[in-house]
């Protein structure tokens, strides 16, 4: 049997209990960030989570973090407006980036956000991985092809990792898949695995967490 081009990650328990034990560390908010001048230094690996407005960002990160509170969650899209670091351990840092696409701000403001977002794909050094989320729900949107395109041209892996996936229906799931995959399939810096998600009830959040722990 020919195996499906990006398939569902999976980890063994080894990689899952290491990334238990890293995101049982203390997790903190450092600072919101609007230009790049205000970074924090580039003295250990980093993640981030981009995605179109209310995709569930914030949530993700309160549920692989277990602080409910840690990013700020809001039904009102485009909250966040700022690059959101948070501590992981003494040895990661989760970004939150601005959610791009619609955003509910005068165009001047987004504008200025997607500026600062491109600047900082393209120059942090320590960035290992964008975790690029896309609602289960809809599949990857014309706004969505933006980011991923940048993040090619940036050179900058990333993974697809589907939000919500509670509420979608099997066979729905397995036509947004069928799409999200080929969407993919035209992405030369997209890492061949999807992670599929939901903070409410708390699946592949430990994949998540494992994906995370074994980067290097």
């Amino acid at each position: 049997m020919t195996p499906l081009p990006f398939p569902i990650a999976e980890n063994t328990a080894a990689e899952i209990e290491a990334g238990r034990i890293l995101f049982a560390g203390q997790t903190d908010f450092v600072k919101g960030v609007v230009a790049m001048s205000g970074l924090p230094p580039d003295d250990r690996l980093e993640v981030c989570f981009a995605g179109r407005s209310n995709v569930g960002k914030s949530t993700l990160i309160n549920a692989l973090t277990g602080r409910k509170g840690l990013a700020r969650a809001s039904n009102t899209p485009g909250r966040t407006q700022e690059i959101n670091y948070f501590t992981l351990a003494d040895s990661h840092y989760l970004v939150d980036l601005p959610g791009y696409g619609y955003a509910n701000a005068p165009l001047g403001v987004v504008e200025k956000w997607q500026r600062l977002l491109k600047q900082y794909l393209s120059g942090r050094a320590t960035l290992r991985r964008a975790f690029v989320l896309i609602d289960a729900r809809h599949g990857v949107k014309a706004v969505d092809e933006e980011i991923l395109s940048l993040l090619d041209s940036a050179a900058v892996t990333f993974q697809c990792v589907l939000t919500k996936a509670d509420k979608v229906k099997a066979a729905d799931l397995e036509r947004v898949l069928t799409q999200v995959r080929a969407a993919l399939a035209k992405h030369p810096a997209a890492f061949p695995e999807i992670v599929l998600t939901s903070s409410e009830k708390g699946d592949g959040i430990a994949t998540l967490r494992a994906i995370v722990a074994g980067l290097v």
